[in-house]
């Protein structure tokens, strides 16, 4: 499934009413599959030893069971193989050490998890008008189509500090293009790679963006102020391109896995995710099959954090409560979704991972975009993500966030604007929240050498508080994507569940 498909944009009765029909029905928390894919197909295997089991007579046993390995991590026990041998897994949890084997052959995750499609519902044209004078300190020409960095404070901020060479941020994405313009000063050849087998392969060439997603990302984190287009959170700190997603926009869990051990091992003090990992939406501990899953993935986190790495995640675009999920119709993502019942056991990956930030989104007036996921548990702060139905004003006519844009996928951009022949695009989703919150961050990095929990802990102080609202009414027409439940705010001022802690302020970051 492609960036296009609509998590959070404009919503029509089908699912809803398959929702109402299917609910009364006995639901299944997992959706069971064959261990293997066709006989004689070749298929990619997570296998995932027992925590902190040593992983050195793996390539030995991989081969006895028919496979080759594609990569081993040590550090947390999991190993990437491949097999055509329709038997390899069930021979793998024979081994002794392994907790789990598991193909991905139909297992992936996809980037809208956090950008909603931009074909959600709005009485704006595809044209913009020019840009008006940016923000102080936003002085490139684009810089007056950036309300969300107005609305964060980044111009001023940047009068302070415009972020430190020695930060590096890791967008683990799809990849970003190297040789845009406003890119290309900061992109760190060195820290990116292109994970998408399950094995780093490092390099600009190989973490090149094939989707567009990472570009967008990557460009509200880190474009240059240089004269050209836009200007990012943290124009000065480098960046690197951790591609996991391909050009389809499937994250599969090897490349995830891959993805955080890579930001680990090369310097990396910030990641952003702007999606949800492997096919489940929500994975859910008492499914075997998804268990393997989430626990490579939880490893591969924790592991990163353990070195430093704050994880800054999308929460999701379903406008959903992740912390009272009741029904998941997403899921499995790349194959036929299936209505299931969400326990306690199940949860969103990477956002609800313990000492990951996971960041709402917001529109030019404030207020939670309509499409945000949300959770008394689950939402840490809030950023601009753009909100095209509730939130068009003056400054946002279309409501969206403008960021960079490879020039060879012109034709997947529906809103664009160039600057030369440099090209940026209009996009909403908490996809395009994350990056700002993991841009700020890195100027929280820069000005005071915090890493892991201590920058997650400034972070979530360099806030301003915004309160539930009085008035949910104009949510009503929101549901949540997958269950129908109206969107309600609990909380306080300090801490609710449509803000968190707050919308990030990059001069409180710095100042």
């Amino acid at each position: 499934m492609s960036v296009s498909r609509n998590r959070g944009g404009s919503r029509g009765t089908a699912v809803l009413g398959a929702v109402a029909v299917v609910a009364a029905a006995a639901l299944a928390t997992g959706v069971a599959s064959s261990d293997a894919s066709a006989a004689g197909a070749t298929s990619t295997y997570l296998v995932v030893y027992k925590e902190s089991s040593s992983t050195s007579g793996a390539g030995n046993a991989v081969t006895a069971a028919g496979g080759q390995v594609v990569a081993t991590y040590a550090p947390i026990s999991v190993v990437v193989a491949r097999s055509s041998n329709p038997d390899f897994a069930v021979r793998m949890r024979t081994v002794k050490g392994v907790d789990g084997a598991v193909a991905m052959t139909r297992f992936a995750s996809a980037v809208d998890g956090g950008a909603v499609a931009d074909n959600a519902v709005d009485a704006t044209s595809t044209t913009d008008s020019a840009p008006a004078p940016g923000s102080a300190g936003l002085n490139d020409p684009l810089s007056g189509l950036q309300w969300d960095m107005t609305q964060i404070n980044a111009g001023a901020a940047h009068a302070i500090s415009t972020g430190s060479r020695s930060v590096l941020v890791g967008d683990i994405d799809t990849g970003l293009d190297y040789t845009h313009p406003d890119l290309a000063p900061n992109v760190d050849a060195n820290a990116s790679a292109n994970c998408v087998s399950g094995a780093p392969v490092p390099g600009l060439v190989a973490a090149n963006d094939d989707n567009g997603h990472g570009t967008h990302t990557a460009g509200t984190i880190a474009a240059a102020a240089n004269g050209i287009g836009i200007v990012g959170v943290a124009p000065n700190v480098r960046i690197a391109g951790i591609k996991a997603g391909d050009a389809n926009g499937f994250f599969f869990p090897e490349a995830v896995v891959c993805s955080f051990m890579w930001a680990a091992d090369h310097g990396v003090n910030v990641t952003n995710n702007s999606y949800f990992a492997d096919p489940w939406l929500f994975n859910c501990r008492n499914d075997a099959e998804q268990r393997a899953i989430w626990t490579a993935e939880r490893r591969a986190i924790k592991y990163a954090q353990s070195k430093g790495v704050l994880v800054v995640a999308a929460e999701g675009n379903q406008a959903d409560d992740l912390s009272h999920p009741t029904f998941d119709a997403t899921s499995p993502d790349d194959t036929n979704p299936v209505l299931r019942a969400i326990p306690n056991a199940c949860a969103v990956v990477p956002t609800e991972v313990p000492g990951v930030v996971g960041v709402t989104a917001t529109g030019d007036r404030q207020m939670k975009s309509f499409y945000s996921s949300y959770g008394i548990s689950a939402a840490d702060v809030a950023a601009p993500g753009g909100d095209s139905v509730l939130q068009q004003t003056a400054a946002a006519p279309n409501g969206r966030v403008l960021s960079t844009w490879p020039a060879s996928l012109a034709g997947s951009c529906l809103r664009k604007v160039f600057d030369g022949s440099a090209l940026y695009c209009y996009a909403q989703g908490t996809s395009m929240a994350s990056p700002h919150a993991a841009g700020v961050a890195a100027l929280i990095a820069s000005v005071t050498g915090k890493t892991g929990g201590a920058l997650s802990a400034a972070l979530q102080n360099a806030v301003d508080p915004i309160p539930c609202p009085a008035d949910v009414s104009p949510y009503t027409f929101f549901p949540a994507v997958d269950n129908g439940a109206p969107q309600t705010c609990q909380g306080t001022l300090a801490q609710n569940s449509w803000f968190g802690a707050g919308l990030v302020d990059a001069l409180k970051a710095v100042g």
